[in-house]
């Protein structure tokens, strides 16, 4: 999907923009004012009109000025997140730039499992208003768990509805706030950006509101990773309706506040308090809705997240289905359960949404500090003017350290679950990251020059049994002169493998996220043939089916032979059989090394025995695969000193 094609603004496109991109942000006036004033406090002007005012230039310096206007800009082919920014920065080769990536990635993961909670509870708790004894809880969890079961069918034909549903979501804000807003127009002096000085700086503890006013953009972030779905001008032009909406809403539940100051805010929702008794019940369907399609978008961008990450190897090979043939839709089961799992986790402990609230944000705004830095480092690349560089880092820096310290408060209050669980994400993505730098930066390569001579006379030594016609194995060599040595050994002394045709593939992932090209490199004519994948990190690798189109356009080329080499099979022009060899490396107890790297290759062999096999992660066909273990001896402790006696 080209940029230019991705880019392109249309009717339905912008339709489709505001069911895919905005469900996160566009739900968040279910919650915010509800949380500016705290459950059980007195109605106050000054927090009203100054958490307004924050909630104005949030939107519009972090949301509209980061995110819409500037890091939109910084697109991967069409494709946007903050691992696709660590693709285009990586270039820079500045060795700690994954870091970011990954506590980046693992905090929007973490979200991902408050998000759903907080979105359905919120809309579900309007019933409340109607009985106070509905019991909320089993009709969230039934919701969530629904939602989650129909991921593995694939979202294709729901997803038409998410357009004309949130389009119905937002007209229901705008309608909803100016009916208020005309009873109190007055609401709209809150623009005035003193009043949230004066609510940050004069009210007592008014810093710490900034925790709350948070929950206003969390869904920035999910804006930007969905970029790939809609392209950068829809998003752009829809989010003004949006951001219009959303204010016009937000206000208008200003003014109802403000008409109802000094009283006592309870348990009351100032959203659903907006709503006529008649209609209430439409309301809370329709906001329902709504919290579906936000849940939606933000497991469906899970998805896309942890494919990336499999890509860039910072999670393990899991398993990744393609439910329909829409392009860029996944489903990964593993993720889809524990994304359940942390779902109904969150619900049964947190119970409301009051108290989801408390704990909502500080794991998103950790994402957006890591998305800065990375911005960083690309508009350094793009050679942007350095002065604007340093202003936008660090007004942007600026303004989410006061988000970050005000939702620190959080912490004691919920904040620690979303951390614990970004935390042991982190864990994973970092010990399966090193594990594969200490494991390379040990691998002993070889001039497979040097072997070329002993594989034609092993290929031609009848006196060795042959192992299969076209003999196949996967290296890392990134080098095309080079191969592993423990493929030299596994070749020629490891039961001798006689072959016709010697086949070495290397795959490598690019940056660019949807590449799909090949190199093939003859080393020996009709002995050992060398063939390079470069595919983009969203491709998924299925080695099978493209070293057979491979193979084929050789054929076709006439550039090999692949008729079986047996006298009675060649005359009858049967093709010969292909056998792939994958070694697979396990840690020798003849290794001596560093306690901090023994840690992380226990970690990384622990969760290599819960991740799919290197087989089944290439696409290759099992009845043709061979695995062969070998020692990853990485330095092998002192000779033991023995003595013989006789």
């Amino acid at each position: 999907m080209s940029s230019r094609h991705n880019n392109a603004v249309t009717a339905g496109g912008l339709l489709i923009t505001l069911g895919i991109i905005f469900g996160d942000i566009g739900t968040s006036p279910l919650y915010v004012m509800k949380a500016i004033i705290g459950e059980g406090k007195v109605i106050s002007s000054e927090v009203v009109l100054g958490g307004l005012s924050c909630i104005f230039w949030t939107l519009t310096l972090q949301t509209t000025i980061k995110y819409v206007i500037i890091i939109l800009k910084a697109d991967n082919k069409g494709e946007g997140g903050i691992f696709s920014l660590f693709a285009l920065v990586r270039r820079a080769k500045i060795k700690w730039l994954y870091i970011p990536a990954i506590i980046g990635g693992s905090t929007l993961l973490a979200d991902g499992m408050i998000t759903p909670p907080i979105s359905v509870a919120s809309a579900i708790e309007g019933l409340k208003i109607l009985n106070e004894d509905i019991p909320t809880i089993p009709i969230i969890i039934a919701i969530l768990a629904a939602l989650f079961i129909i991921q593995q069918f694939g979202t294709r034909f729901v997803g038409r509805f998410f357009g004309p549903v949130m389009m119905v979501w937002f007209s229901m804000l705008i309608v909803l706030g100016a009916n208020q807003i005309a009873e109190y127009p007055w609401v709209f002096k809150a623009i005035n950006p003193y009043f949230g000085y004066n609510l940050l700086v004069q009210h007592p503890g008014g810093f710490w509101i900034l925790g709350a006013v948070f929950l206003c953009t969390t869904g920035a972030e999910a804006l930007y990773s969905d970029l790939g779905h809609c392209g950068r001008n829809n998003i752009r032009i829809s989010w003004i309706f949006v951001k219009t909406a959303l204010l016009v809403n937000y206000f208008g539940q200003g003014a109802w506040l403000l008409n109802h100051e000094g009283m006592n805010l309870g348990e009351i929702n100032p959203f659903f308090a907006l709503m006529p008794d008649w209609f209430l019940i439409v309301g809370v369907i329709i906001a329902t809705c709504a919290a579906v399609v936000a849940s939606q978008a933000l497991i469906s961008g899970s998805f896309t997240l942890i494919n990336e990450a499999i890509r860039l190897n910072f999670w393990p090979k899991v398993k990744v289905k393609f439910p329909t043939d829409l392009r860029g839709q996944l489903y990964i089961p593993s993720v889809n359960w524990l994304l359940l799992a942390g779902c109904i986790g969150v619900v049964l402990y947190f119970k409301e949404s009051a108290n989801m609230e408390a704990a909502y944000g500080l794991a998103i705004i950790l994402t957006m500090i890591m998305t800065t830095l990375l911005l960083s480092f690309y508009m350094l690349l793009k050679r942007w003017n350095l002065i604007l560089i340093v202003t936008i880092v660090l007004t942007f820096l600026s303004i989410e350290s006061a988000f970050l310290v005000a939702n620190l408060s959080k912490f004691s209050h919920g904040g620690w679950v979303t951390l614990l669980m970004a935390s042991l994400l982190v864990v994973i993505m970092l010990s399966w990251y090193q594990a594969r730098k200490i494991k390379n930066s040990f691998v002993e390569f070889v001039h497979l020059h040097d072997y070329i001579g002993l594989l034609a006379d092993l290929s031609s030594d009848l006196s060795v049994p042959k192992f299969a016609t076209h003999l196949v194995y996967l290296t890392s060599a990134d080098n095309k002169g080079e191969i592993e040595s423990k493929v030299i050994y596994s070749i020629m002394q490891k039961q001798p493998k006689r072959a016709d045709i010697y086949w070495f593939v290397h795959v490598d992932v690019t940056d660019d996220p949807y590449r799909m090209e090949y190199t093939v490199r003859h080393m020996e004519d009709n002995d050992v043939i060398r063939v390079d994948f470069k595919l983009g990190f969203r491709v998924e690798p299925k080695i099978n089916l493209m070293f057979r189109k491979v193979v084929e356009d050789l054929v076709k080329e006439k550039e090999v032979d692949i008729t079986s080499r047996y006298e009675s099979l060649n005359k009858n022009n049967v093709i010969g059989d292909f056998k792939f060899v994958v070694l697979e490396k396990y840690l020798s107890y003849d290794t001596d090394m560093p306690f901090y790297k023994k840690i992380i290759l226990d970690i990384y062999f622990v969760l290599k025995e819960l991740s799919m096999s290197e087989e089944k992660a290439f696409g290759l066909d099992t009845s043709s695969v061979l695995v062969e273990k070998v020692p990853m001896a990485i330095v092998p402790v002192q000779d033991v000193k023995l003595k013989r006696v006789y």
